[in-house]
């Protein structure tokens, strides 16, 4: 995983630098603390996926403008938005190991942070003048809020179904990822059946990037993650691992496994006995699995275009997704 993540940032690292500058020079806030806030989670360790997809996809279409780099910024902001308004909403303690912005600065003051990031994103959007672009990036901030509202919803809930479950990620994540391409290619004015093949790109890699990153919370320590190893559970979220093992367990596990769910207090011991349950049953292998489907169906969607350096970064992207770590 090393050497392929070393040689995707080895590509990119003259973007990923312009795309830095560009966050630092747009946040631009009337007040200090706005800053400040908004600084805690936008310059703490992101990886920046969201806007270099941006970046890539415009160049997939031969994208020759210059306002690229200051659009990707906008998925960034609503990501850091999402997060601020996330970490507050499950009571969250850490975020890439820092305490969480809510805890140092009040609830009050965390939102209105995340709302003007949403507010700036929205800004940025309107500055490429393309009505089409603006409807994609507003899209994107509601299906955000509505996924999370369905997740809130569904909390601690063990009906929860593997096609609900799709549909949180989807609007969760996935929709930030297909955004990122569809706007790119829009900017770029690419035709119809292009735009299409970079959406579907970017929705399956953002569906195989939650499916992943729902993994890790049962594969990674605390330190890996930089939050509580089985957070996810303790905040209610039942995720495909569970959802996949609980149809498969025999009742005696699924009563074992429902009794550990219920219990957001549940110990270190607890929860090594369902990690070893979401093995036993499948759980783990079966979003394993589910991952590299969505990873492959990114990649095939890649096939409209010719190969070249930016669609092996692109293939690279998709690979890197299920073996990241944290």
């Amino acid at each position: 995983m090393n050497d392929l993540k070393t040689r995707i940032l080895g590509l990119v690292k003259d973007e990923l630098v312009e795309i830095e500058a560009e966050l630092v020079h747009h946040l631009n806030p009337h007040l200090d603390l706005v800053r400040e806030v908004a600084g805690h989670i936008l310059f703490s360790g992101g990886k920046r996926l969201r806007p270099l997809l941006l970046v890539l996809a415009a160049r997939m279409c031969d994208y020759r403008g210059d306002y690229d780099k200051t659009f990707s910024i906008s998925l960034e902001y609503l990501h850091a938005a999402t997060l601020l308004h996330d970490d507050l909403i499950d009571d969250a303690d850490l975020r890439r190991g820092r305490p969480v912005a809510h805890s140092i600065w009040g609830n009050a003051t965390t939102i209105l942070v995340g709302d003007f990031l949403l507010a700036r994103a929205l800004t940025i959007a309107a500055g490429t003048g393309n009505i089409d672009i603006i409807k994609v990036v507003a899209g994107i901030t509601e299906n955000m809020s509505q996924g999370e509202i369905h997740q809130l919803s569904r909390k601690g809930d063990r009906s929860l179904s593997e096609t609900e479950y799709r549909d949180v990620i989807w609007r969760k994540t996935a929709v930030l990822f297909e955004g990122a391409c569809r706007s790119a290619a829009l900017l770029a004015g690419a035709s119809p059946d292009r735009i299409e093949a970079l959406s579907t790109y970017g929705a399956n890699l953002g569906l195989a990037f939650q499916m992943a990153d729902d993994l890790i919370d049962y594969t990674s320590d605390t330190k890996e993650l930089g939050k509580k190893a089985g957070a996810d559970l303790r905040e209610g979220k039942l995720t495909l691992p569970v959802i996949a093992a609980l149809q498969a367990a025999d009742s005696q596990d699924r009563a074992r496994m429902a009794s550990i769910i219920r219990n957001p207090s549940f110990t270190t011991e607890d929860f090594e006995a369902l990690k070893a349950l979401l093995q036993h049953y499948g759980g783990l292998a079966y979003t394993r699995e589910k991952a590299r489907e969505h990873v492959r169906l990114a990649k095939e969607a890649l096939l409209k275009f010719k190969p070249s350096e930016t669609t092996g970064i692109l293939h690279d992207l998709a690979d890197f997704t299920l073996q990241r770590r944290a």
